[in-house]
């Protein structure tokens, strides 16, 4: 990533207070009299969106292991999350992460609007389609620490198997939504156990081969 491209995400970028507040803003401000049909199904995902973030943000405790990792990273590093108010997945997964980063001050999350920054969005495509939500993790120079997204693997093949199944769409939503309503994040502190993990022993390595030179 060259800088220029960081230092967009952090201009345009919003924290997780702000998109919360977006959400909120886009539910109270809508006219349902003027709505097409897919524009009804967007504003009922929002208002569900809402409650989900709510209710992990009331609920929600990162585990002693988890904190513990994330407290080891000792440099700034800015966590992008591509997303947008209409994503279930979003929903159930941003807040999870927004704890996590509160745990240490060295970690800025910058949550990007996917439909107004397709050329962010762009460079992290799943499998050719612009999914979402997707976190990418930077240091300071724009070098890629970690990248996950967009809803955990146990999810992922949930998904998976139901299509294979021939689920109608909205069946395999419900399924999926009963999965995290579960789950609580469990699937997704152990990945991100696994990717912090990683990526601070890259690091570390680094450091050890860039000493020796």
């Amino acid at each position: 990533m060259n800088e220029g491209l960081l230092n967009k995400i952090k201009s345009v970028g919003l924290s997780y207070q702000e998109y919360y507040n977006l959400t909120k803003k886009e539910i109270e401000t809508a006219d349902p009299n003027k709505f097409t049909d897919d524009e009804k199904k967007r504003h009922e995902d929002k208002k569900l969106n809402l409650h989900r973030m709510t209710r992990i943000e009331k609920h929600y405790s990162i585990s002693e292991e988890l904190k513990n990792l994330i407290l080891q990273v000792d440099k700034p590093q800015t966590w992008m999350i591509i997303s947008e108010t209409w994503c279930g997945d979003s929903a159930q997964n941003i807040p999870f992460i927004s704890k996590m980063a509160e745990t240490n001050s060295n970690i800025n999350i910058k949550i990007i609007l996917r439909d107004s920054n397709p050329d962010i969005m762009d460079l992290y495509l799943t499998n050719g389609t612009r999914s979402i939500p997707i976190l990418v993790a930077f240091d300071e120079s724009g070098k890629e620490l970690l990248r996950w997204g967009p809803r955990p693997q146990e999810a992922k093949q949930l998904v998976n198997d139901l299509i294979a199944q021939g689920v109608e769409k909205s069946i395999r939503a419900e399924k999926l939504h009963l999965w995290y309503g579960r789950n609580r994040g469990r699937s997704l502190e152990i990945e991100m156990l696994n990717a912090i993990r990683n990526a601070l022993l890259s690091d570390s390595q680094c450091e050890f081969y860039h000493d020796k030179m």
